[in-house]
């Protein structure tokens, strides 16, 4: 099964920023856990992070025809605004999507408590640290 993995803005600094939410363990450990658990489960996992929302985007859109069945994304901080991404997502029907945050969010500021991008989503998984990526490809394995 081929599942993609996208992580948005700001989580290519894992184990820099705000260590105390998102932890000491740096973004080069969350892909090798993934790709572990992937060779471990014989599945193909594409890994893709950026800064940028429109790179987020055609990323979404290349998996309508490239075989993705599953994508877990992390769409930081554009999940409480970007109605772009949902609309991405919404369009992908015949593909299983979960939505995963490394923290509680919500726990935290109140404006992280509304996810935009959710909706689009068969799943939201917050709060498991990085155990949530891997609880995610477990998901979409079951369905």
């Amino acid at each position: 099964m081929k599942i993609l993995v996208i992580n948005g803005p700001n989580l290519n600094f894992l184990g820099i920023r705000e260590k105390a939410i998102y932890g000491n363990q740096d973004y080069d450990y969350l892909c090798n856990l993934i790709k572990e658990k992937a060779a471990k489960d014989g599945d193909e996992v594409v890994l893709f992070q950026s800064n940028h929302e429109g790179a987020i985007i055609d990323r979404l859109q290349e998996a309508y025809s490239d075989g993705t069945a599953g994508i877990v994304i992390n769409p930081g901080a554009y999940t409480h605004y970007s109605y772009a991404i949902h609309d991405a997502l919404k369009s992908l029907e015949d593909i299983i999507k979960v939505e995963v945050h490394i923290s509680d969010i919500q726990s935290r500021e109140e404006f992280r408590k509304t996810s935009v991008t959710a909706p689009a989503c068969h799943k939201q998984i917050y709060g498991h640290g990085f155990n949530g990526y891997l609880e995610a490809m477990d998901y979409i394995k079951g369905v």
